[in-house]
């Protein structure tokens, strides 16, 4: 007999993107890109999501003290920020509470920085939402710019994967839920297309 391959575990840290505001559940990437590993063979169970609507970088670290989390998990991914920008709240604050979240979850994936994958914060500046909200897109876009970098360097710095969704997120403004804000679930899709080479490396 063959051996079987044991199942890896999924740890989803973030907010309204990852928790899937405004889409079914099995549309959330996370959801989805469980999904499409399955298909190609990968053994992985449902992905563990600590994430609520609304939350910023301090709220994410509470919701992760609060919760259950059973260590080590084979993949850990963190998306989490765009709270903080929509609040006013510094660059610096983030950059030292996202390093913090970002060591936990290197912690929660077994000590191994390889297995964390970061996925970059979406521009909602370019969505109906904030039209209507009469928000100036370019400050939102510098301000988000300014955050993924931070992302981006200190994940790489760890040791951690990056992954940039922004760029899709601009391309397409209007791939959003019927709230106007958060994205559909075709933008959704278009993600985790560009999610999943970087976790198949993650699990490798």
């Amino acid at each position: 007999m063959m051996p079987v391959e044991p199942t890896l575990h999924y740890l989803a840290l973030g907010d309204s993107y990852t928790i899937g505001e405004a889409v079914d559940a099995q549309q959330r990437w996370p959801a989805e890109l469980v999904q499409r590993l399955r298909q190609t063979g990968v053994m992985i169970d449902d992905p563990h999501i600590i994430a609520t609507t609304g939350w910023t970088t301090d709220e994410l670290a509470q919701g992760m003290s609060a919760a259950s989390l059973a260590p080590a998990y084979d993949l850990v991914t963190l998306q989490i920020g765009v709270n903080n920008q929509y609040r006013g709240r510094v660059a610096d604050d983030y950059r030292a509470q996202f390093t913090t979240l970002l060591a936990r979850a290197i912690t929660l994936a077994g000590d191994h920085a390889a297995h964390v994958v970061v996925v970059s914060i979406p521009d909602w500046g370019v969505t109906r939402f904030a039209r209507e909200q009469g928000r100036d897109p370019a400050i939102i876009a510098t301000e988000l710019d300014a955050y993924n970098a931070i992302a981006r360097d200190e994940s790489h710095r760890a040791g951690a994967r990056f992954v940039d969704i922004t760029g899709i997120s601009r391309a397409h403004p209007d791939l959003v839920a019927d709230d106007g804000l958060h994205p559909s679930a075709a933008q959704y899709a278009l993600w985790v297309e560009a999610i999943e080479p970087i976790v198949r490396a993650a699990l490798h």
